[in-house]
């Protein structure tokens, strides 16, 4: 929207234990089931106008000829070892049992439910071998230790340059500094690249035939892949990620915060080839439902693909991005998501929106009024207005979403105060200069909005724009500008409508029937 050279990408982590396990379970193969999967979920993004350039997927060409090419340079550059090592083996299945194939005992909380690879409960990182009372994920039979050789990323002969850096990033805040720092402190140890699974990219070196790249240190590669891919260019892709006026997002949640400030940097510089680092890390804290843990096996949360069934996605946008727990985790509630519909979407929001095209049809026969001159109460809004883009564009700058989206509604909120307050109705046979200038300024808000919205709620935005009768390309230089001219708008339109709890409630309940 500001005429930056932008690509949005992101994709389908499909290789890795879970799938496998999950495949397994379902007696299909693992890409048949990552087919399923990948088309589902690229399908909800696009009904959630989640605008990526490319969302594309691990099993493909590109991903992984790309992972396989960067890692023999890896091992050209010498960060890569082998090490004999004691793995968990399945004498059942007749697998060795990495990552997500071993369920047991967490060693640090007890949590009896512990992955191969990461306790969900206390977040600690995990090794098969570390868990207390381990079994298969397939059978459920203890397996036996038996020995396999690995490659090995040597992490710590990166420890200084990569500590240099988190130091050194202006973009990350003290939070990520904090977390990453503590990690590299306990636990960046040299980690296993390959792994004893046909389901992945193959690893590309002779002495690992028939093993695969650790899911973790090759799907983070995929932001790149996807990048060549998108452009289907040798060189485009290039000014990305290697000039060094452009800069990367990341949009994680905070577990994932190690291998996007550390991992990832720490193999890039392993490469050698000069990549872009991680500038911008947005890592979010934690979402519960309801107080409670989303869990999909108790039916705890409301997934998206219900969500888009009980309501339009914007209004969803709308309250997750107001409830996004940028700073601390937050809590997502039926009762609190009707209240913001009702009072802000439609009460603040479309209210105000309604009343001031209603009134531009009733009594100037759709046409917006020009006064002769701006009194200094309109004038006061339209300069209020100027100021709050500035602030809704500094608070994006720095990712604080649920703030930018606060300051857009402030100017919601100031324009339903003025039309209140000055109540053009009582004017407009009187004293039509009065009612001119609070309509005109009033139209000029709802322009405004129509664009600073544009990224939170887009279809909205875009119903705006068609009432406005304004074009529909959103730029934000457009935030700014007046309407001086004559204007005639369309027909005035609700755009919002509320809700109630039990409605919600009903239409879970009643997709959750068909669902079964």
């Amino acid at each position: 929207m500001k005429g930056n050279n932008v690509v949005f990408v992101s994709g389908s982590d499909e290789h890795g234990t879970p799938i496998e396990v999950e495949a397994i379970k379902q007696n299909k193969k693992p890409i048949e089931l990552t087919n399923e999967m990948h088309a589902k979920i690229k399908d909800l993004f696009e009904k959630w106008e989640i605008s990526f350039d490319n969302y594309t997927r691990t099993e493909s060409e590109i991903h992984k000829k790309f992972v396989m090419e960067f890692y023999k340079k890896v091992y050209q550059n010498g960060y890569l070892f082998k090490k004999k090592i004691t793995q968990l083996f399945c004498e059942n299945c007749s697998r060795f049992l990495p990552d997500r194939f071993v369920i047991g005992n967490c060693p640090y909380c007890g949590y009896d439910k512990a992955r191969g690879d990461q306790c969900e409960n206390c977040g600690r990182l995990l090794e098969p071998t570390i868990l207390i009372k381990p079994r298969c994920a397939i059978c459920g039979n203890e397996p036996v230790l038996k020995e396999s050789e690995h490659f090995f990323i040597d992490f710590p002969r990166l420890k200084e340059k990569v500590e240099n850096y988190i130091q050194n990033n202006p973009y990350f805040d003290k939070r990520i500094k904090t977390i990453s720092l503590n990690y590299i402190k306990d636990e960046f140890q040299a980690r296993a690249l390959t792994r004893d699974n046909k389901w992945g990219v193959p690893a590309p070196f002779e002495e690992a035939k028939g093993k695969t790249i650790y899911v973790w240190f090759e799907a983070v590669l995929g932001y790149i892949s996807a990048t060549i891919e998108y452009f289907k260019s040798l060189d485009e892709w290039k000014n990305f990620w290697f000039d060094r006026n452009a800069l990367t997002f990341y949009f994680i949640g905070k577990d994932n915060i190690p291998f996007h400030a550390i991992i990832f940097p720490a193999l890039l510089m392993a490469n050698g080839e000069g990549y872009n680092l991680p500038h911008v890390i947005s890592a979010t804290e934690f979402l519960t439902f309801e107080k409670k843990k989303f869990s999909k096996s108790q039916g705890i949360g409301i997934w998206i693909d219900e969500a888009i069934s009980i309501l339009d996605a914007d209004y969803w946008r709308y309250a997750l991005i107001y409830n996004r727990p940028e700073e601390r985790d937050t809590d997502f509630s039926v009762s609190n998501f009707v209240e913001i519909v009702n009072s802000q979407l439609n009460d603040t929001l479309g209210n105000f929106i309604y009343r001031v095209l209603l009134f531009i049809k009733r009594y100037y026969n759709y046409k917006v009024p020009i006064p002769k001159e701006i009194n200094q109460e309109a004038e006061e809004l339209l300069n209020k207005r100027i100021r709050l883009v500035d602030e809704v564009d500094e608070a994006m700058k720095q990712v604080k979403l649920r703030e930018a989206l606060n300051l857009s509604m402030n100017l919601a909120r100031e324009g339903n105060r003025f039309l209140n307050e000055m109540k053009p109705w009582e004017h407009v046979n009187e004293n039509s200069e009065i009612a001119k200038n609070v309509i005109y300024a009033c139209f000029n808000v709802i322009c405004t909005l129509s664009v600073i919205l544009y990224p939170f709620i887009p279809s909205s935005s875009l119903k705006i724009r068609e009432q406005l009768n304004l074009r529909k390309e959103f730029l934000w230089e457009d935030a700014k500008k007046l309407i001086n001219e004559e204007h005639v708008i369309n027909e005035p339109k609700i755009i919002f409508n509320k809700t109630t709890e039990k409605e919600i409630h009903q239409k879970l309940k009643e997709i959750r029937k068909i669902g079964e």
